[in-house]
């Protein structure tokens, strides 16, 4: 019970630090994408500040180009940068809107962005052609804020930069916690297992060697069965069976001297179906022919015999060459039979039966037929399982079967049941011969 208790305990440990490790992966992979996410965010907003950049870059290019030239492509490139000025200053903005350090650089950065826009457009809708002393102002002025806006955008990278180097050691470290955790907990788990997986091993060693244990006893209980069986045979025979035989002969001497007396004709024929049974139950017991010629001639008698007590008719075949078995294979088979039998005759309800007995070179089979209603399916997968539903024959047709490493298996439905017995034919080893004469006298008297 304890390693059992232990048991459930380690495992119950086991499934709690996984879902431990789980639920803390899940809750590290959220905080790991939410960081990725937060890195993922100052990368853009870098990249949108140095976007501006360059587009003040190429308008500025174009500008200068365009007032040298007056070339309508130039202008068109000036026209297409300045353009996209404002819709990246709205991108900086939107990713920027939840630091207000950075929102405060970048009113600043967007109150200059506005002048120099304006100066380069005043520049470019100037007439003339070459570097004017106005355009020459305009230049100046456009370098001095486009310095000033250099150094806003410097600030404003830097500050992103700092917070890279802060987000991204942020998400390092929580990778390294989360993989210490992980596997700290699935090595632990780990172990719960190992340690549950030795000690249910443990028990499941303890419990096939109970088990063994116990078949062990149920077959030398059975085999104890068998000798009292045998025993109590004989004795009924001998003993039992002398005695009245004694009374009879004792009252037909005394009709002879009392004739016409009913009342000792009446004891007489008593005595003699008394006589009758008294066999028939030393015959059940255990019949002398199993031991004297062999299961095939045994199993002839008993099956003739059944079908006369039950009134079910029962054929009986013997396939392949008839030779005499192991007696222990012997009895065992006849055994199966008479129980069996037994069973249709209380249960099957059925209105006939077979039996044949197959001799193969190195097995010999038993194959019971009936046409009854069957065997219940609960009792049939408790057959299948060893269970502990059983009858008491049903359990010990199996354990004497298992105990000769031979196999019985049961088939049943609505239209009968075949119950096929196989085992190792086994070596035949003769009895001596002062017993089998005395088998022999008590199978005559």
């Amino acid at each position: 019970m304890l390693t059992k208790t232990t048991s459930r305990i380690l495992f119950g440990s086991a499934l709690v630090l996984f879902c431990v490790g789980g639920t803390g992966a899940t809750i590290a992979v959220f905080h790991l994408l939410n960081a990725e996410g937060w890195v993922m965010h100052t990368r853009d907003v870098q990249v949108s500040l140095e976007r501006i950049n360059t587009l003040f870059s190429r308008a500025g290019r174009a500008r200068t180009e365009y007032i040298n030239s007056r070339d309508p492509a130039r202008l068109t490139d000036f026209q297409a940068a300045a353009a996209q000025i404002p819709e990246s200053l709205s991108t900086v903005k939107g990713l920027t809107v939840d630091n207000p350090a950075q929102q405060e650089t970048f009113h600043q950065l967007v109150s200059l962005s506005a002048q120099r826009l304006q100066l380069l457009n005043t520049s470019v809708a100037e007439n003339g052609t070459g570097i004017s002393p106005a355009q020459a102002g305009y230049t100046q002025q456009i370098v001095v804020l486009g310095t000033r806006m250099d150094a806003l955008i410097q600030t404003m990278q830097n500050e992103e930069q700092r917070l890279l180097d802060l987000r991204v050691g942020r998400k390092e470290s929580l990778e390294r916690l989360a993989a210490v955790l992980l596997v700290l907990a699935f090595l632990i788990a780990g172990a719960l297992f190992i340690l549950d997986y030795r000690l249910l091993n443990k028990e499941l060693r303890a419990r096939e060697s109970a088990q063994s244990s116990l078949q062990l006893l149920s077959a030398r209980l059975l085999r104890l069965q068998d000798e009292e069986r045998r025993k109590f045979s004989r004795e009924l025979h001998d003993s039992m069976g002398q005695i009245l035989v004694s009374i009879k002969m004792q009252l037909d001497l005394l009709a002879l001297s009392l004739a016409d007396n009913s009342t000792i004709l009446n004891c007489s024929q008593l005595l003699d179906e008394a006589l009758r049974e008294t066999r028939t139950i030393s015959h059940l017991l255990h019949p002398p022919l199993l031991d004297q010629a062999g299961l095939e001639s045994a199993a002839r008698e008993y099956v003739d015999g059944f079908s006369k007590r039950s009134g079910i008719p029962v054929t009986f075949e013997a396939q392949g060459k008839v030779e005499r078995l192991s007696p222990v294979v012997e009895l065992t088979l006849f055994r199966v039979l008479q129980e069996s039998l037994t069973n249709i005759h209380k249960h099957a309800a059925g209105s006939q039966a077979s039996v044949v007995i197959s001799f193969d070179p190195t097995d010999v089979t038993l194959s019971i037929r009936d046409n009854g209603k069957g065997i219940p399916e609960r009792i049939l997968d408790s057959f299948e399982n060893d269970g502990a539903q059983l009858g008491v024959g049903l359990a010990g047709m199996r354990e004497r079967v298992r105990e000769l490493g031979g196999q019985i298996k049961i088939h049943s439905d609505s239209r009968g049941t075949v119950i096929t017995t196989t085992l190792a034919r086994g070596r035949y080893v003769p009895q001596p011969v002062a017993e089998l004469e005395d088998l022999q006298l008590s199978a005559k008297s």
